[in-house]
């Protein structure tokens, strides 16, 4: 015999579903609220059909969320310049004013992802700066961030640093970059100069230092280590004597060296490379595409 709902029972048993349904959704945004706090490092554009030199951020290199009851708090790295911008759930504007200039945010979750708009309103005269807007999804992959910027988009991936592994080093000691040591030195149009000088190798490592002069004098400096650790090598870097980041090694010919960090902001790769006239280049930039920096030196004497 079929059974026979009335028209009371079905609608309890509507409002059950929906009442089940709202919490599930309601606890689905509190777990992805959660999963948003942290700190976040690039890790890779993830934009459709962009070409090689245009890949980067749509962010900050990192960038920090902090997630509360109501609100997502924008901690730092996030463009504007304002540091623990609070952005209420519920769509209503925050106005921050500062030396003048005004900026408004509003925010909220839409479909398991949070996004904000901000306006920078420009004072009289001038052209508007247009909204800024972001969206966050927390994915298996990571954090995925879409940026709006007038009409420029952007998609990156994004990860805490600790979920970011760090690449397997290739095999080598410290005499395979022996082609580095000695004295290096780069003269720019300006007359600033930038120098590094690299120790022969010895006792499974290689010191390093650089110094940056402009305008007679020393505008910056960075101390410099190469290291041999579990079969491979170890670059340390500690620019104006920071604590220490270290690339590992991971591509290497006998005139060429590339050493990877991933969980670095930026840069998160450095290499080395001895031309066939005795020139040495060292290049940063991020793991691919983007605009690397590069430097040129020739042997300094002394």
């Amino acid at each position: 015999m079929q059974a026979q709902i009335r028209p009371a029972a079905t609608r309890s048993l509507l409002l059950i579903l929906g009442v089940t349904f709202a919490a599930s959704q309601v606890a689905a945004q509190a777990d992805n609220a959660h999963s948003l706090d942290g700190e976040w490092t690039y890790l890779e554009d993830r934009t459709e059909g962009r070409a090689l030199d245009r890949l980067g951020p749509p962010m900050g290199t990192t960038f920090s969320l902090r997630v509360e009851k109501d609100a997502v708090i924008l901690v730092r790295g996030h463009g504007s310049g304002h540091r623990d911008v609070r952005v209420a759930n519920d769509g209503s504007m925050t106005e921050i004013t500062v030396q003048g200039k005004t900026a408004r945010y509003r925010g909220g979750w839409t479909d398991g992802a949070f996004a904000y708009e901000v306006d920078f309103i420009r004072g009289p005269g001038q052209e508007p700066a247009g909204l800024v807007r972001r969206e966050f999804h927390v994915t298996k992959d990571g954090l995925i961030v879409r940026s709006k910027v007038r009409t420029f988009e952007s998609v990156g991936l994004y990860r805490h640093a600790e979920d970011i592994p760090m690449p397997a080093p290739t095999k080598a000691t410290i005499g395979d970059l022996a082609w580095l040591a000695g004295a290096w030195i780069q003269t720019k149009k300006s007359g600033t100069t930038i120098e590094e000088r690299w120790s022969p190798p010895r006792g499974g490592a290689m010191l390093g230092t650089s110094r940056t002069v402009s305008r007679g004098q020393m505008s910056a400096f960075e101390f410099l280590r190469i290291v041999e650790r579990d079969s491979g090598l170890i670059y340390v870097a500690q620019p104006g004597g920071n604590p220490p980041t270290e690339f590992v090694l991971t591509e290497r010919t006998d005139t060429r060296a590339v050493f990877d960090n991933p969980r670095h902001s930026y840069p998160k790769r450095i290499i080395y490379e001895l031309s066939a006239e005795g020139h040495l280049s060292a290049t940063i930039g991020f793991l691919k595409g983007g605009t690397p920096r590069r430097f040129e030196f020739e042997r300094a004497e002394g």
